[in-house]
């Protein structure tokens, strides 16, 4: 999947330079919005080469609903609420909105559907380096990084064999709640480290997961036999503090959590008490509540916890990859055919 989506966004500037004529707008020229400034220019270039676009300048919810009013198509650069309010200050003329995220948590599609406006999202692109940050954090956390990082500041580096131990990754069992794409790909990582099984859960068993050697199973099995538990599902009504006080508790003390999903899934008041009372070993975050998190938050305190600003598709060729996906996705459906990555609903 990887090898069609780059080759799909290396070729965005061949399909938006004039020449090309395969997204004809019948001579019309598309009204476009970009809801975030902080894209490369040059692509915002080559899309104003056949499209009127406007690219809003400021960061707040009224700064974007002015910047898409007589919009035909949006490029959704943020992770601000896009619902009925967003599609009404767009308008009637408003043919065709695309994310520029996998997770849809923050959309109103039921809006969508009954506006009959098409929707795009940017799905299977985020799965590398998602993944990828999912191991870093894994490992961070197993081996107390950051917690040893504090201890060299504050001058306490001992010189002792049992001084420091961490968590071992080979011959382990990881848990993966969510086995969608991001999760499989987490799994393609770890066969490197020689873990020792995977169980995941999810709403239903996958053929793909028969494929790896995955065993399904329910939630509270995955808890209590998981040495790695990875959280990779969407923030549904379902999900939302899916790990909580009661869950945390099913976990081994020696267990290591990773999430690379949406703060939204743990409670994390109960998981800050998880890492200090030592309910669980030590916990990696890309995602928390809020996002930014505050200054002042007690996750920053705790040595057991390594956290980092959802930086999860922050490369610079994902970028890239994400960025041409939404705007194909905008421009295919106004030259009158389909969205390249369609969001459905599961």
């Amino acid at each position: 999947m990887r090898t069609g989506v780059v080759r799909l966004a290396r070729a965005l500037p061949k399909m938006l330079d004039p020449p090309l004529q395969q997204h004809s707008f019948g001579g019309h020229r598309p009204k476009l919005a970009v809801t975030c400034a902080d894209i490369p220019g040059r692509y915002i270039d080559l899309l104003k080469q056949n499209c009127d676009v406007t690219v809003c300048q400021g960061t707040s919810r009224a700064d974007i609903l002015r910047t898409i009013t007589g919009a035909e198509g949006i490029l959704w650069l943020t992770g601000d609420r896009l619902d009925a309010e967003a599609l009404d200050a767009a308008g009637q003329q408003l043919k065709v909105v695309s994310t520029m995220t996998s997770g849809m948590d923050y959309v109103d599609a039921g809006e969508f559907t009954k506006r009959g406006i098409a929707l795009g999202h940017t799905p299977k692109v985020v799965n590398d380096p998602v993944a990828d940050i999912a191991i870093g954090l894994m490992l961070a956390a197993a081996r107390r990084f950051h917690e040893g990082r504090l201890k060299i500041a504050t001058g306490e580096w001992e010189m002792r064999p049992q001084w420091m131990l961490g968590q071992d990754v080979p011959g382990s069992t990881v848990g993966i709640v969510g086995f969608g794409g991001i999760g499989q790909t987490i799994l393609k990582r770890l066969k490197g480290f020689d873990i020792g099984r995977c169980l995941y859960t999810g709403r239903s068993r996958k053929p793909e997961a028969d494929l790896v050697g995955a065993s399904y199973v329910d939630l509270a099995t995955l808890l209590r036999e998981s040495d790695f538990v990875f959280i990779a599902c969407p923030l549904t009504g379902e999900t939302a503090r899916m790990f909580n006080r009661e869950t945390l508790a099913l976990m081994k003390r020696s267990s290591v959590l990773i999430n690379v999903a949406r703060g939204g899934i743990v409670d994390q008041p109960a998981l800050v008490e998880a890492l200090r009372e030592g309910t669980i070993f030590a916990a990696g975050l890309d995602v928390m509540t809020p996002e930014p998190l505050d200054t002042n938050d007690p996750l920053l305190s705790l040595p057991n916890c390594v956290v980092v600003p959802h930086l999860g598709t922050a490369t610079q060729q994902s970028l890239l990859d994400m960025f041409a996906i939404t705007a194909n996705n905008v421009l295919s459906v106004l030259a009158g055919g389909p969205l390249v990555a369609p969001y459905q609903k599961g």
